[in-house]
């Protein structure tokens, strides 16, 4: 409170060209409501630094009337609001009182002056503010921020401001002008304002030039949606991509139904958090660059307790599907208590970076997330470098050959044993990196990984068993397929569609999108 008043103190000492009267200090102060709201925004219309201070003082409670006159006081001390000059305070100098009307609009003022601000957030927060008020005395002040602001979105919303408070006009052709303005958005509140103001409209040409544009408006929104969809259908998509990498090779190419497959992704999320941490507590000014360390830690952290599980469970069980499914889902219970344990049953939090924070507006209705950008980047990215590792690496070659004829393999000198272990690790590291990738969009929790192990098979299922190509189709359709369902029917009845659809694809098509080639397909 005492920087304020040292600011307040030397607006009050400014000099402007359109300098606050002791008139006006007085009005703003004493009578009526009606009296003071209309003195106030009269005296905002022109205001300079002294009525900035002086509106913001009442803002405050920081004013009193001695003797007739209104006084800012601080400390036990008075001053005169238009002079400076510290004045007497009598005994009974009385309270400005200021109702919650009174209020409403003192805090309007302040937004209202504060549109001139350097900083584009306290702008933004006035903007927000002066969205329900559409007194068209505001409309010069508007008007002027309107010239001035050089953000585009604020830009935009402060013309939205302006159509609503033309649109609030007695005069009816400020009223069409407005129409024909916001006919031309894609600003979703400019749907609701439309619809308001048709609900009061008398005038019947008005009337119909409202429905028009709201018709108009719609039609763009609906483009946007349309949109949204995609993405957020590509978001999915390419989340549900990471996650059935991993189970492209542990299931596709080596034919163990890992149940635990979530709980590697839960490790690999898990490794992030723990990565957040030690950033925060040790390398505070560098924390933006956590995810980035991350990564790699969730990857060996996910490999090596795949490696474990499969070194001691899983190389017992080749060649027996079920006893693979009945054992990892036991290991999958064991590694959730085991993270209860740890780091506890509630939900821990994993901050997003600054520069994956905000996002790309579009369209007036339609905002892309940086996170859900960069995560579908990433994705990609693991799937190029896994298709490059089983295509041009020694180490996808043996993983390919043990694939399709192990014996043949063993006696060319390929360890089928080690290899086994490098792939199942391959595949654990990359759900670790899936669960990297959800701790930036999502609860990090012991229960992480459930509510992606069956769309995650259901993905490597449908693509075709082995088939990276068919893993990438499947996940971008089912993901695209969804959010377009949940649009139409809602999330629980677009599961069950997209559920149904499966069952009646793999019907007609048992080896899914792409069969596998090869000596194994003819077995």
């Amino acid at each position: 409170m005492f920087i304020r008043f040292l600011l307040l103190l030397a607006a009050l000492f400014a000099v402007h060209a359109h300098a606050l009267t002791p008139a006006e200090a007085q009005a703003m102060a004493v009578g009526e409501s009606d009296a003071r709201i209309e003195a106030l925004n009269k005296a905002v219309a022109a205001a300079d630094d002294k009525t900035a201070a002086f509106i913001q003082a009442m803002v405050d409670d920081a004013v009193k009337i001695a003797a007739g006159k209104p006084v800012i006081v601080k400390n036990d001390k008075a001053f005169d609001p238009v002079t400076g000059a510290e004045v007497p305070l009598p005994a009974d100098a009385e309270d400005v009182v200021n109702n919650n009307r009174m209020r409403g609009e003192l805090d309007t003022a302040m937004a209202s002056l504060r549109l001139f601000s350097k900083d584009d957030k306290e702008r933004a927060a006035a903007i927000k503010t002066l969205q329900n008020d559409t007194e068209e005395t505001k409309l010069p002040l508007i008007e002027k921020a309107l010239a001035a602001e050089a953000n585009p979105q604020l830009k935009e919303n402060l013309a939205l401001i302006r159509a609503s408070v033309l649109l609030a006009s007695a005069d009816k052709t400020k009223r069409l002008d407005a129409i024909q303005l916001l006919s031309q958005s894609t600003n979703p509140n400019t749907k609701t304002l439309l619809i308001e103001r048709i609900k009061v409209e008398t005038e019947a040409d008005v009337k119909s030039a409202l429905e028009a544009a709201l018709r108009t408006v719609e039609a763009a929104l609906a483009w946007g949606d349309k949109v949204g969809a995609i993405f957020s259908g590509i978001s999915l998509g390419s989340i549900l991509l990471l996650v059935a990498l991993g189970l492209a090779i542990t299931y596709g190419l080596m034919g163990v139904i890992n149940m635990a497959h979530g709980e590697l992704m839960m490790i690999g999320a898990y490794a992030t958090y723990v990565v957040q941490g030690l950033f925060r507590q040790y390398l505070p000014d560098s924390f933006d660059w956590y995810l980035i360390a991350a990564v790699p830690v969730a990857f060996a952290a996910s490999a090596v307790m795949g490696a474990i599980l499969e070194r001691s469970v899983i190389r017992f069980l080749y060649g027996r599907p079920l006893e693979t499914l009945l054992a990892t889902w036991g290991i999958s219970l064991m590694l959730q208590q085991l993270v209860r344990s740890v780091f506890g049953a509630q939900n821990v939090g994993v901050e997003n970076p600054s520069w994956m924070s905000g996002g790309v507006v579009v369209m007036g209705n339609l905002q892309l997330p940086w996170n859900r950008i960069i995560i579908i980047g990433f994705a990609f990215a693991v799937l190029v470098g896994m298709a490059l590792l089983i295509a041009r690496t020694r180490l996808g070659l043996f993983v390919r050959g043990v694939t399709q004829n192990r014996p043949i393999a063993s006696c060319m000198g390929v360890n089928t044993a080690r290899i086994d272990t490098y792939a199942f690790a391959l595949g654990s590291g990359i759900a670790g990196l899936a669960g990297c990738a959800l701790s930036q969009i999502g609860n990090v929790g012991p229960d992480l990984g459930q509510g992606y192990i069956v769309d995650s098979f259901m993905v490597v299922v449908l693509g075709g068993v082995g088939q990276l190509a068919g893993t990438v189709y499947a996940a971008l359709g089912l993901g695209i397929l969804n959010k377009f369902l949940e649009g139409w029917a809602g999330a629980v009845l677009a599961k069950i569609a997209v559920l149904v659809l499966i069952i009646i694809f793999i019907q007609k098509r048992p080896q899914g999108i792409f069969a596998m080639k090869g000596r194994s397909a003819e077995i």
